[in-house]
Parts: C-alpha cells; structure tokens; sequence
C-alpha cells in the first residue's frame, strides 16, 4: 500500500509540474517606415539575387588583398573578441548550471565511528562501547510545480544567445574599425603622395622665382613668398606622418600586436565605393546581432517575470534517503540494516513586508526597460542606414563636383604661372592658385576616405552579412 502512495504522489508531481505561471513572451513591435516609403528614400531597395555584398568576410568586396589579410588576423588575435568569446563560453555554462537544478540532487555521506557512552548516562543503562557504520543516500528534488525552474533555465538559454549576439556585434565593430583604420591609412598615404608631389613642384616654383630674381625680372618678396609657400607645404607633408602612425598603430592593436612590430609600406590606393544592396527595412531587424540580442533580452526579461510570479506560490521538495547502519563492519551491509525514508515537504512564505510584490514590480519594470531598449537599437539602427545611404548618395554627387574644381583649380594655376612667367602677373597670383588648387586636390582625397567610411559603415549598419538565424539554437545550448 506504501508503495502505491509513494507512486501516485510522483504521477501527481510530475503532472503538476506542466503549470507554468507568468506571461507567454510576444516578440514586440518596432516601429518602422512603410516600405514603399523606403523604396524612394536614399536608397532602400529589395535585394536582388546578384547582390554581391560578401555574407561573411564582408571586406572582401572591396577587393584589397591586404585588407582581407588584416582582417583574417582580427578574427583569431584581438583580445576583445577573446573576450567577447570567453563570455559567450560563460553564458553556455550558466545554461548547464540551471539545467541542472531539472534533475533531482544525489548525495552521500558515509561516516564511521566509534563511540563510548559515560556510565554516569541518566535514565539509560550505559552500553559502553559501540560501533556506528553508516552509509546513507540522500536525494533532494524541487517539484517545478510552476515553472520557476524551466523559466531560469530558459532565461539562461536567452542570455546566451544574446551574448552569441554580442559577440557577432563585437565581431562586425572589429572588423569595421579595421576596415575604416586601414582606409583611413591609405587616404594619409595618398595626401602624403600629393603633398610630396607639391613640394617638388613648389620648390621648381622657388628656383623659378629665384632665377628671376637674379636676372632683374622679379623683386626679393616674390622668393620670400615661394620659400614661405614652399615651407608650409613642407609642414602639411610632415604632419600627415603623424596621423599615418596612429592609423598604423590602431591597426596593429587590433590585430593583436604591439604597435613597434607592426608596419605598412606605403601604398596610395584610389579605392572605389562598391555597390551595396540594402534590402527591405523589414530585413534589417533580422539582419543586425545587437537587435538580435536586444530582443533575446526582451524574453529573459518576460522569464524573470515569470520567475518572480512563481515565488508566491509554495515551493515542493520530495525528499528521499537510504542507506545502510550497522554497529560493525560485519553487520554493516547486511539486509536488516537497511533504512529508508521519502516523502515531500512543501514550503510557503506567508508575510515578507512586500519582498515579492516588490520583487515582481522589480521583474516588470526591468522587462518594459528592455522593450524599450530593443525599439531604440531597431530605430538606431535605421537611422545608421540612413545616415550612410545619404552620406554615400551626397558624396557622390559631392565627388563629381570636385573633380571639376579640382580641373578648373588646375588650369588657373597654370595660367596665373604662364602669366607671371610673361610678366603680366605678380607673384601673389600664382600663390594663391597654388594655395587654392592644393586644397581642391586634398578635398578630392579627402571625399574619396569619406566615401569609403561611409561604405564600411553601411556594411556595419545592415549587419555585415549576418542573419539572425545565426544565433544558436535552444538545443545547442542544453
């Protein structure tokens, strides 16, 4: 009879343990502009199957070898993405560690011991001398009776795909701080290129002023002004050194290597924006891992709900031990030594000043936070797209119009030096030109770095060619 009520008190257990208490988790809406809106704004398209953007070395569609093989060496050197790995690999052992608590606790404690009684015992006659050998198993089991086991378990398993989602943004912020380091390295080297091209040409403006000077044709304030215009160009082409440093030293740091043992040779590039297809803004929410993981942090935060709703109703532990006691080593493990007892204990907590409610307001308020959060990163993000969309449509148009002053800066310089050069001009005139036509050609330097940043941070915006069906599955987390 025993038997048969011990059975049907774990039939009923088990049973119980189907309720769950807390809301069910909805994914939340995010607001977003109609796509059709989208279509006719700054470049908001539906993909086309030739799309030519790189699903995960996404660099390579600039087509720079070198690039590709710094960018290899972030993926298995830099220390942040070590760190963003080893607390992916934290989060994944904190699932196996609330998993566990699904399964029942097994325990043993043998003890062996000897003990002698005083003969002065009250009550009971003194037996002296006895033997107590004890081998017992203890087995503690919490009856999830409404859900606040599987709910930590799965908030567990939630936060480790956020954390898998943080990871890939760690991930794709890496290689887009390389990405914009290195162009940013290759525009200092090709102003470093045209800086040197100026300065020769400014010290053949120098010689020319001075032969001048020496036959009579020219005043001593026309070499003045060459050898000053000379000199300031001279400190534009030392100080863009300085900026190529820092790119270089950025790029060893984030390849994982001490900035003195790390070089680039110089190597002026003339880089062309690739053509990127956005997509649908729909598409965008699946597409970037930090919405990935703000919105798997919106459902453990529905979980902790759940979880704090659950400590209102009273705990069940079924409690079971056996084992063996003998007074000796002889009768230690014989049939009548043999001791069990199981049954359940429940636990209930009937006043704590307000602790739960408090709690469960706490769990309530955290969960409308990061609903909050995640519709901030999803409208972020959008605006991260629009922001390049606009910058790369603008600086194009801005590209085309400078190409023409830089033409048009061109041939006033050589007129103007024509014109000195026949006497009918002062010096004066050919500075200025010199002055005006340097800085058009290292603003055409100049929009050609911003259109290639503007290129690696639309990649970076639309999520690098990451899909969040990337994100670990429930069953590659148990």
């Amino acid at each position: 009879m025993k038997y048969a009520w011990i059975s049907f008190l774990v039939v009923t257990m088990t049973l119980l343990e189907g309720c769950t208490v807390g809301p069910k988790y909805a994914k939340p809406s995010v607001p977003a502009a109609p796509t059709d809106t989208f279509k006719e704004l700054d470049g908001w398209k539906t993909a086309q199957p030739s799309d030519q953007t790189a699903r995960g070395k996404w660099w390579e569609i600039f087509g720079d070898p070198q690039l590709n093989a710094l960018e290899e060496e972030v993926s298995v050197s830099n220390q942040n993405l070590k760190a963003a790995e080893a607390r992916f690999s934290e989060a994944r052992a904190l699932v196996r560690f609330n998993r566990s608590a699904q399964f029942p606790t097994i325990s043993t404690a043998p003890s062996i011991s000897a003990v002698r009684d005083s003969a002065h015992r009250p009550y009971f006659p003194a037996t002296h001398n006895t033997g107590d050998f004890v081998l017992p198993f203890d087995l503690s089991y919490e009856v999830d009776v409404w859900g606040r086991v599987r709910r930590t378990v799965s908030a567990a398993r939630e936060e480790a795909q956020a954390t898998a989602g943080d990871l890939q943004t760690v991930n794709l912020s890496l290689h887009a701080d390389l990405a914009l380091d290195y162009f940013e390295l290759r525009s200092a080297d090709a102003q470093k290129q045209l800086l040197d091209d100026t300065v020769k040409a400014y010290e053949d403006a120098l010689q020319l002023t001075i032969n001048r000077f020496d036959g009579g044709a020219a005043p001593k304030s026309d070499v003045a002004q060459a050898q000053t215009q000379l000199e300031a160009a001279r400190v534009q082409q030392t100080d863009i050194t300085v900026q190529r440093a820092q790119f270089e030293h950025a790029i060893a740091v984030l390849i994982g290597k001490p900035p003195a043992a790390f070089s680039l040779q110089a190597k002026p590039s003339s880089f062309q924006p690739p053509d990127i297809s956005v997509g649908l803004p729909s598409q965008l929410l699946e597409r970037r891992p930090d919405i990935a993981a703000a919105e798997r942090r919106v459902a453990e935060a529905n979980d902790q709900i759940g979880i704090a709703r659950a400590a209102f109703f009273p705990t069940i532990v079924l409690n079971a031990t056996a084992g063996f006691e003998g007074d000796s080593a002889a009768n230690w493990f014989g049939w009548p030594s043999r001791f069990w007892a199981v049954g359940p204990s429940i636990a209930q907590t009937i006043f704590d000043g307000g602790r739960r409610r408090a709690t469960s307001q706490a769990a309530r308020a955290g969960y409308d936070a990061t609903v909050a959060g995640y519709r901030q990163t999803s409208l972020t993000a959008f605006q991260e797209v629009e922001d390049n969309l606009a910058a790369l449509r603008i600086l194009d148009q801005e590209a085309q119009q400078q190409t023409v002053a830089t033409a048009s800066a061109q041939e006033s310089l050589q007129i103007f030096t024509n014109r000195y050069i026949g006497g009918a001009d002062p010096y004066l005139q050919v500075i200025t030109a010199q002055t005006v036509a340097l800085q058009n050609e290292r603003n055409d330097v100049d929009i050609l770095r911003r259109r290639m940043d503007a290129s690696v941070l639309l990649i970076k915006a639309l999520g690098g060619g990451w899909n969040v069906s990337e994100l670990p599955t429930v069953s590659s987390l148990k």
